[in-house]
């Protein structure tokens, strides 16, 4: 049995799609940020020294970060249907857009947010990370121009990794920028294990409100 170790408003949830895709058993062990720092609780440092989530604990062994988890589980279980053949170009593709989704376009997207929570004036972060976020935006719109999904027209485990980028431009109302992205937020939507993610997300997160 896999278990999740799961944060509230964090990106676990396409850990529990990919688990609900690939038809695994498992359990899910919520936790709750502190309504004040937006930290992690200490008992998720318990798990993993970083006390970050998505964590899970495969054969006694804990793993963390999103891509690893991503690429371990779909090598173990579903190499042959979540990602391309190894050793073609759509695998190399497929890799790229499985990393950028936690490296080039989450940063500058968390240092926007950091910069509005913080409220303050800064000298350099705040236009910077403006630039950096519509260089990556762009990009991610350009790249799925006629296309269903990221790679080789189907589902695969690098469409899982960057839902959460779709989702934050979900929740900031700036999807309705990018018409190939919004296209591509209605086409992930079809799958019934993503919208049974988004409802066991909830159930935890109020569950453990």
């Amino acid at each position: 049995m896999i278990t999740l170790h799961h944060l509230n408003r964090s990106r676990s949830k396409r850990i529990i799609w990919l688990l609900e895709e690939l038809g695994l058993d498992y359990q899910i062990k919520a936790y709750q940020r502190d309504s004040e720092t937006f930290l992690a609780p200490p008992e998720l440092t318990a798990i993993h020294p970083l006390g970050k989530s998505p964590v899970i604990e495969y054969d006694q062994q804990v793993i963390a970060e999103s891509g690893a988890i991503t690429e371990f589980l779909i090598d173990t279980h579903a190499a042959g249907t979540l990602a391309p053949e190894k050793g073609t170009t759509e695998y190399v593709e497929y890799l790229q857009w499985l990393h950028f989704a936690e490296s080039s376009a989450i940063l500058p997207l968390l240092l926007r947010m950091f910069v509005a929570k913080d409220g303050c004036k800064t000298n350099f972060l705040e236009g910077y990370a403006a630039i950096e976020v519509k260089k990556i935006l762009n990009y991610f719109d350009d790249s799925l121009e006629n296309k269903t999904y990221l790679v080789s027209e189907k589902l695969t485990g690098a469409d899982i990794m960057m839902s959460f980028i779709v989702e934050l431009l979900i929740n900031s109302g700036e999807i309705t920028k990018y018409q190939n992205i919004a296209t591509y937020s209605e086409q992930l939507a079809t799958h019934s294990s993503y919208l049974k993610a988004a409802t066991i997300e909830l159930n935890n997160d109020i569950t453990q409100a």
